[in-house]
């Protein structure tokens, strides 16, 4: 994991801070690995091509989009590969583990006030059970189950639910189509370096800050949070 703060465009001025909405898997979940140990099951259960060791590092270096094009993957197959890949999460949540990074990030970000969501692919179930009861507890609103490029809905569905505006909101996760969807509801993008992504490809698609480690973070919201 990198050791140094990163730091994105400069960004307009914005109202302070009242939510985070993390994705899970890649950003606080170290599930990589996992899904590299399926990845030619599903592409021959589901008939899309194979990914050896060098197309895999390749592949970090586009966007989520042009995986799934690369891969040739047609849109219809997704929610049928999403509902066995969480199938395949459920039976094996015990080998997947939090970034070392997450569950002080978690403490540490309650104590600041802000409220916290999770918008995730994968399903709230498979989330609860990585995360453990101490984790779920610091969690105000899941909103799992979304489709690989329809986390747009889902932010929104969390911002109307908390009732929190879209610019006091800041969005963290792993790959491209996590700065989309934030940039399409008008919430901070805020992208991190230990996930999917190279900070390349992530950096094109102009997240408001990228984040080299979890403490930063939580610098970024102490620093932009709004006051109690």
């Amino acid at each position: 994991m990198p050791s140094a703060a990163c730091t994105g465009p400069p960004m307009s001025e914005s109202r302070p801070l009242r939510l985070v909405i993390f994705d899970f898997d890649g950003t606080l979940s170290d599930s990589g690995h996992f899904f590299m140990s399926v990845a030619d099951q599903l592409a021959e259960r589901f008939n899309f091509r194979r990914v050896c060791p060098a197309e895999a590092e390749l592949l970090r270096h586009k966007s989520s989009r042009e995986v799934i094009a690369y891969l040739g993957i047609p849109r219809w197959k997704m929610p049928l590969i999403a509902r066995h890949l969480r199938n395949l999460v459920l039976r094996d949540a015990h080998r997947i583990e939090l970034f070392p990074g997450t569950p002080d990030l978690l403490e540490k970000l309650d104590e600041t006030g802000v409220k916290i969501a999770l918008v995730t692919s994968n399903s709230e179930r498979n989330a609860r059970l990585i995360l453990g009861d101490q984790h779920i507890a610091r969690i105000d609103l899941f909103a799992c189950g979304s489709s690989l490029f329809g986390k747009a809905r889902k932010f929104r569905h969390v911002l109307k639910k908390l009732g929190i505006a879209p610019d006091q909101a800041l969005a963290v996760g792993d790959e491209t189509r996590d700065i989309d969807a934030a940039h399409e509801v008008g919430a901070r993008a805020g992208a991190v370096l230990w996930g999917y992504a190279s900070e390349a490809v992530l950096s094109a698609h102009r997240p408001d800050v990228l984040f080299a480690e979890p403490e930063d973070i939580l610098d970024y919201v102490r620093r932009h949070r709004s006051p109690r």
